[in-house]
């Protein structure tokens, strides 16, 4: 790996040599690769599970005011953007097609703490986005309002949800801040190692909580172990007297 990253590391010099750019930006753009290439390991296992989890997209079927419930692992800090998209079943047809505009979907999204971070009501097409203030598990419920377009029917629902820098729409951002390719690169580099970093972080929270957990439960396992024992002491010590008085009342000793 080390041999890799010090390949790659002077390939990325030698390319920067030969392109006119900004040197505060290809100084920032190597520093942001060494940091990646340092812990090349950890980095790629971290990447690999933000494309697995980062961005995902579905589709299921609800009936009328039936509530679907996601769960999505964030890291404190972080982006994440949800677009769906509603279509109605046709009886005639049997298939779906475009929903009417009385149909609306309530989004609904919970914090690990079980609060309300959003709870609104969109059109049958929307976007709807919200950053996490603590890491964890974050709820996201969807269900639609009753209507009278909506007539018992099925309801199927487009899910497509982005969390971190898969969330950043970088071609409006290029436009924003009138960005050249090469700087809008390096913003998209930088992104991912603050992604990687949070990401780190929220498994380094996971692990001291297990480690809490772990700890908590041990400790009440030898107290339980402990607590049994003084009581089988004390039985034991209650039966040898109340088998004494019994042995004197009868006058056998």
């Amino acid at each position: 790996a080390t041999l890799v990253s010090n390949v790659a590391t002077g390939l990325l010099v030698g390319w920067l040599s030969n392109v006119s750019c900004d040197r505060d930006i290809a100084h920032r753009l190597v520093l942001a690769y060494t940091m990646l290439s340092s812990k090349i390991g950890i980095a790629l296992c971290c990447c690999l599970l933000s494309f697995v989890h980062s961005s995902w997209g579905l589709y299921f079927h609800i009936s009328e005011t039936e509530r679907k419930c996601f769960i999505e692992e964030v890291p404190e800090e972080t982006l994440v953007v949800g677009n769906y998209k509603c279509q109605l079943f046709d009886p005639k047809t049997g298939g779906f097609m475009v929903s009417s505009p009385g149909i609306g979907m309530h989004v609904e999204i919970r914090d690990p703490e079980d609060k309300t971070i959003l709870s609104k009501v969109y059109s049958s097409e929307g976007r709807f986005s919200f950053t996490s203030h603590s890491p964890g598990e974050h709820i996201i419920c969807l269900y639609s309002n009753s209507s009278k377009w909506f007539s018992g029917s099925q309801l199927r629902v487009h899910l497509d949800i982005q969390v971190g820098e898969h969330a950043v729409d970088y071609g409006s951002v290029a436009q924003k801040e009138k960005l050249t390719e090469l700087q809008l690169r390096v913003r998209q580099l930088l992104d991912q190692v603050e992604q990687i970093t949070k990401e780190q972080n929220y498994q380094r929270y996971r692990e001291e909580r297990f480690r809490l957990t772990s700890e908590s439960t041990n400790s009440r396992v030898l107290w339980w172990s402990v607590g049994q024992t003084i009581i089988l002491l004390l039985m034991g010590f209650w039966q040898m007297r109340h088998l004494k008085s019994f042995f004197e009342a009868k006058k056998l000793v």
